[in-house]
């Protein structure tokens, strides 16, 4: 089915948001294959080679089915910033819309989607390295909270939007400040979306969800994750790179150090699951009009393709 979408002068985009471990991958891969799709990945876990086990990958079968974009596009030492996903994200978007098949950005990490799908304007300040490495050697011995104190003297409207848990957004602002003399609040601006976007989001019940997420994760250590690990840092990849900071990487490389049991690695690893599952929902929120949102089980995919059909025909204000 090629896109025949027509009401909207601009192209349709569906997005499909939830969630880690709720289903989005698998739904993703059905609607592409009936509605002629083709996936566009918006979870920075996914960029990097060789993080395969700890990321919950889609599998070289699953991608094999529908084109898959935005995986495996760098090293786990290359730093992928907000301004370049967007820009190739939207590179692919517009060549997925060449080919007259119907785009689907689906993911977790809620700043990726929004801008791409709300016209965010990032900074477009290249990084120091250099000032990078003092702020984070700062943020280590001071902790996250401080670090967000010291951006809310300098720019109370961007430390406001930050989570002060989130160390690496704080730090990047703060780079921005420092590097540019301009408020990291200033340099970022909204331009109206390109796209006719239809937002899916995927629910289910927290504790089903925390289920998943556990049984997941001990599938990960059967699966080869502690290998996977060891792997990349006889590679040179240090546990403190970015990317390094998905949740199981860092815990389990610390159990290699002998600095965890492997039990306690485990355990850190799905609390802080739980922990980004919460934070996710500050991000997509279930009372979002904009959401359509769809409880997880059999008819869901069915559900969600006929929504999208009817959308792409112009008769979604018919929908019960």
């Amino acid at each position: 089915m090629s896109i025949s979408k027509t009401p909207s002068p601009r192209k349709p985009l569906v997005v499909i948001v939830g969630p880690t471990g709720v289903g989005k991958s698998d739904l993703a891969i059905r609607v592409a294959e009936v509605l002629d799709g083709e996936v566009i990945s918006a979870d920075s876990r996914l960029f990097y080679r060789g993080m395969d086990i700890g990321t919950a990958k889609p599998s070289l079968e699953e991608r094999a089915r529908v084109p898959h974009h935005l995986i495996d596009v760098a090293n786990p030492d290359e730093v992928w910033s907000l301004a370049h996903f967007q820009k190739q994200a939207r590179i692919i978007i517009d060549e997925v819309h060449a080919r007259r098949k119907l785009p689907l950005l689906v993911g977790g990490t809620g700043q990726y989607i929004r801008a791409v799908v709300e016209g965010w304007q990032p900074p477009s300040q290249p990084p120091d390295h250099r000032l990078r490495q003092v702020l984070e050697n700062m943020a280590a011995h001071t902790g996250a909270y401080t670090m967000h104190q010291k951006l809310a003297i300098l720019d109370p409207e961007a430390a406001e939007k930050i989570d002060p848990r989130n160390v690496r957004r704080t730090i990047r602002a703060l780079e921005v400040i420092l590097s540019s003399g301009r408020r990291f609040s200033a340099q970022r601006g909204k331009a109206p979306s390109p796209y006719d976007v239809i937002r899916v989001g995927l629910t289910r019940p927290r504790s089903e969800l925390y289920a998943i997420i556990d049984a997941r994760i001990d599938s990960m250590i059967r699966n080869g994750l502690v290998d996977e690990v060891q792997r990349l840092l006889s590679q040179g990849y240090g546990p403190d790179l970015p990317a390094m900071s998905a949740i199981g990487y860092r815990q389990v490389a610390r159990f290699l150090r002998g600095e965890y049991s492997l039990e306690e690695a485990i355990a850190e690893m799905k609390r802080l699951t739980r922990r980004y599952v919460r934070q996710q929902g500050a991000w997509f929120r279930e009372e979002d009009p904009d959401i359509h949102w769809f409880s997880v089980n059999d008819q869901t995919a069915d559900r969600v393709i006929e929504l999208i059909r009817r959308w792409l025909t112009g008769d979604i204000h018919h929908l019960p």
